[in-house]
């Protein structure tokens, strides 16, 4: 079967992924040979000891930085393939993103922020309410629409970040430490409710974390050792 038909399968795929950096007249070796797919639904937990490169391959699997050897499929399209454009273009469509510190915008309501990503995909400013009012009502915030993020708790944040992340129905979405920045109760809540969407909405969900309790909750938690993936 050919890489591409393999792919087409996944709603994220990667084979013999490599990045490198050169530091000085030396090449430091960050990942080698990684492999992963990942199929509608399927909920996946990356954990790896700091500085082993969690953040290097979110970064490489999102587009945001160019491997040095192997390929990333995205909902059927490689994306070194596409230019700078295309490959935005299909972010926005295909992937959505969480991050421990949210990254809202300040200046917007908790509404705006998740109708941000609709409204760059150039979805009608009545319909992108009407779908970002549906997902913050889902998860429990309806009655905050039209407070900004310094108005809400960091748990109410980071309910916004997930609806954002959500809002233009994504295969799938990533997420760097989402409950890291949280207390356990609230921790506790994002992580019930993150499972709970994911199911809803059959989205593929792949969660780098320390946490090892989210973690044990996802279908396969896999290692990040030695520039590679290890099942555990």
């Amino acid at each position: 079967m050919s890489e591409s038909r393999m792919s087409d399968k996944a709603v994220l795929s990667c084979r013999n992924l490599g990045k490198s950096y050169e530091e000085g007249p030396e090449s430091v070796q960050v990942l080698s040979g990684l492999q992963l797919e990942l199929h509608a639904g399927e909920r996946v937990a990356i954990v790896g000891s700091s500085g082993s490169g969690k953040s290097t391959l979110l970064n490489l699997l999102g587009g945001l930085d160019t491997p040095s050897s192997g390929s990333v499929w995205l909902a059927g399209e490689e994306l070194s393939a596409l230019g700078e454009r295309a490959r935005g273009l299909l972010r926005n469509r295909a992937l959505g993103f969480v991050y421990q510190f949210h990254h809202l915008l300040p200046e917007f309501t908790a509404l705006e922020n998740v109708c941000m990503p609709l409204l760059i995909g150039r979805v009608a400013i009545p319909e992108a309410r009407e779908r970002a009012t549906s997902l913050l009502t889902r998860v429990g915030l309806g009655h905050r629409l039209s407070h900004k993020p310094a108005e809400l708790s960091g748990g109410e944040r980071q309910r916004v970040a997930i609806a954002r992340a959500l809002v233009n129905r994504p295969g799938l979405v990533m997420l760097d430490e989402p409950t890291g920045n949280l207390d356990q109760h609230t921790a506790h809540g994002i992580q019930e409710l993150m499972l709970e969407l994911s199911t809803s909405s059959n989205t593929a969900f792949l969660v780098v974390t320390h946490d090892q309790n989210l973690a044990r909750q996802m279908d396969r938690v896999l290692r990040l050792e030695e520039g590679r993936l290890v099942p555990l």
